[in-house]
């Protein structure tokens, strides 16, 4: 069974930037085929897709975020991180990593000086 748990600050200041790391256990990130994200949900929004990265490591990005995020991976911590820039009070969310068949439980970021 495969388990994603996320970590990282749960209050971020304005304009710095968030990081967000995401482990996986029980599966390796490098298995062919397996694609990892980031997704978020704002209070009272719906879900919104961020970024992801390839099995082979390859990334992408939404449009509307992508001037502000940055995604890596750590394969020998079968790890991913998400890096989210010049963060405002918008940001505020539950974010969730996921391999769309497994999801982490999510974790709060709340942006406020």
């Amino acid at each position: 069974q495969v388990q994603l748990q996320e970590s990282g600050p749960g209050l971020v200041t304005p304009s710095q930037t968030l990081s967000l790391t995401c482990t996986v256990s029980g599966g390796s990130i490098t298995t062919n085929s397996y694609f990892w994200a980031w997704i978020r949900q704002p209070p009272g929004k719906g879900l919104e897709w961020m970024a992801g990265i390839a099995y082979n490591g390859i990334p992408a990005y939404s449009p509307s975020l992508k001037s502000r995020t940055s995604i890596s991976r750590d394969t020998s911590k079968n790890q991913f991180t998400l890096q989210l820039s010049s963060v405002t009070p918008e940001d505020t969310a539950v974010y969730y990593c996921s391999s769309y068949t497994y999801w982490g439980q999510g974790t709060q970021v709340t942006v406020s000086s």
